[in-house]
């Protein structure tokens, strides 16, 4: 619960730039500053040596753009920044983060402030979450509250930022002005924020399509370079929604199987305006580390494994990686589409991007082939590569438009789901009893399909109770919460978001009620979407009632 009374109603923000930007000149020293998207619609920066990271590296692509006449930089591996967010990719052209572990994709953004703002000293304000924590607020309340600071003024009321809060910069207390409900927050001196120069006088006017609007605000118009095909791509606009949050307009999303980054791709991306879509390869051991916005996870340095005996154990159709990537891939005769394989992101009239990590006796380099149900065209060795770095399980994903093939299963740890009914009814379902459910996990020693094989993993807030209206599409939802269950994928081992802990067991974006009243957590009822969006989330995971039937 973390989230669970802190979550304001913030928006992405204005279209270009913040109030704080207008009226310095296009001379004027600024900083950038990226920021993230969670899932209850806030806004968090990363920390001060990130964003260094990924405007260098989109300075650069500029730069190169402008000689060359291409355009900007497709991608960048945030783990060359910080090993420990090795999982996470930043989308430009979709200002969209990639969580390549999980496959959480996230809404991004990019601000700009005056240099001698909160953010050019690297000052961070943040409040205190329900497990201890802290968390940092969208850098334009950090903004404020740094000049309300600097001004003698005691009290700073949200409002205009979207939030229902009142912050005491004196005696560093939030407090919420609905419920009274008082939070810790404290001043933390970070790694400043890069200084820029903004390219064009700054506005905040409608947004239009140039590209100060379309860099700074939460969304972007997707590019003819941009050829990923997403669904369900981050609505940086959406409000909060809890943990039910809508999934046609929110941050879930899906890539292709809970695995660790690929490494050794020949695409590295590199600083220019045709930087491809790779993976990036993490640092060294996990140092348990995790950075204070959150995304953080266990920096893993991955290879090619051979299939073990627990992952082929999962189903029951074979799994070794080259049946499999045979069995849904047809291989394409004579040249293929002039277009980039989306996996790698070289044209597929090349060779694999992974030729050079991954080597197979059967398939060549060059060799395309087409997925027998939807079509999308890819390197088939770059398929063989995703494969291999996955659960083996024998199912592919389709990365485009994310069709399953076979049956998906997931790494969730050994437990036990337990389910009773009772007579009260839940908020907004009157007319019937409640499903409860419980969850038991324990701790336990990771596999070879988790982060980090042979080392522990903490199992916080077990058993965890979860409720469903006893009507028929609350039985629905149950059952196939059943099949997710047997499927290993509603658990996983990974890095909380709301306390950084990593080697954890987290929830795996099918989203639970964990209240049965007082929704102004979003983890509770009544809420007339969550029936539905349950549907679409286990939908995207391969669970639908055509299981049922099985």
């Amino acid at each position: 619960m973390a989230a669970a009374q802190e979550a304001g109603s913030s928006s992405a923000g204005p279209s270009g730039l913040p109030g704080s930007a207008p009226g310095h000149s296009s001379n004027s020293p600024v900083v950038a500053v990226w920021e993230w998207q969670d899932e209850f619609g806030r806004w968090r920066p990363y920390r001060g040596n990130v964003c260094s990271y990924i405007e260098q590296v989109f300075q650069a692509s500029q730069q190169k753009g402008r000689r060359s006449g291409s355009g900007l930089v497709s991608s960048i591996p945030l783990g060359h920044a910080d090993p420990v967010l090795a999982p996470y990719v930043i989308d430009i052209p979709s200002l969209t983060q990639f969580r390549q572990d999980t496959g959480t994709m996230r809404a991004v953004r990019r601000h700009l402030f005056p240099g001698d703002s909160a953010a050019g000293q690297g000052i961070v304000w943040e409040w205190q979450n329900d497990e201890g924590g802290w968390s940092p607020y969208e850098m334009k309340v950090c903004v404020l509250l740094e000049e309300a600071r600097a001004k003698n003024h005691q009290q700073v009321d949200l409002k205009s930022l979207g939030y229902n809060y009142i912050v005491d910069v004196v005696a560093q207390v939030q407090t919420n002005k609905n419920t009274s409900f008082r939070r810790s927050v404290q001043r933390r001196l970070d790694t400043p924020y890069p200084m820029t120069t903004s390219p064009t006088p700054l506005h905040t006017g409608v947004a239009c399509s140039c590209q100060q609007c379309w860099l700074n605000s939460g969304t972007g118009p997707i590019t003819t370079r941009y050829r990923h095909s997403m669904i369900n791509v981050p609505n940086s606009s959406a409000t909060h929604q809890g943990r039910t949050a809508s999934v046609s307009s929110s941050s879930v999303g899906f890539v292709p199987y809970n695995k660790p980054a690929l490494s050794g791709a020949r695409s590295t991306p590199r600083l220019n305006a045709q930087s491809t879509w790779a993976l990036p390869q993490a640092g060294g051991p996990s140092t348990g580390l995790s950075s204070s916005n959150g995304v953080s996870a266990p920096a893993l340095p991955v290879k090619m494994p051979k299939p073990s005996k627990v992952n082929q154990a999962l189903a029951a159709t074979p799994t070794e990686p080259e049946a499999v990537v045979k069995k849904y891939l047809e291989e394409l005769k004579g040249s293929p589409a002039d277009e980039d394989c989306i996996i790698c992101m070289e044209k597929l009239s090349s060779p694999s991007g992974y030729a050079d990590a991954c080597e197979c006796s059967t398939i060549k380099p060059e060799t395309v082939g087409h997925l027998t149900g939807c079509q999308h065209s890819f390197h088939m060795l770059c398929m063989l590569a995703m494969y291999s770095n996955g659960n083996k399980d024998g199912s592919l994903q389709c990365p485009s438009c994310k069709t399953i093939y076979g049956e998906k299963t997931g790494t969730q740890p050994k437990g036990k789901m337990e389910v009773s009914t009772f007579p009260q009814s839940l908020p907004g379902h009157r007319d019937c009893g409640t499903i409860q459910i419980v969850y038991h996990i324990s701790r336990g020693i990771q596999g070879p399909e988790h982060p980090n094989p042979g080392m522990p993993y903490t199992a916080r807030g077990f058993p965890r109770y979860c409720y469903l209206p006893d009507n028929e599409k609350g039985r629905k939802v149950l059952e196939l919460l059943r099949v997710a269950w047997k499927r290993r994928l509603i658990f996983t081992v990974g890095t909380s978001s709301t306390t950084g802990e990593s080697n954890t067991v987290v929830w795996n974006e099918i989203h639970h009620k964990t209240e049965m009243d007082t929704n102004l957590s979003g983890h509770g009822y009544p809420d007339p979407n969550y029936l539905d969006n349950v549907l679409a989330e286990l939908a995207a995971q391969g669970v639908t009632e055509d299981c049922l039937r099985q």
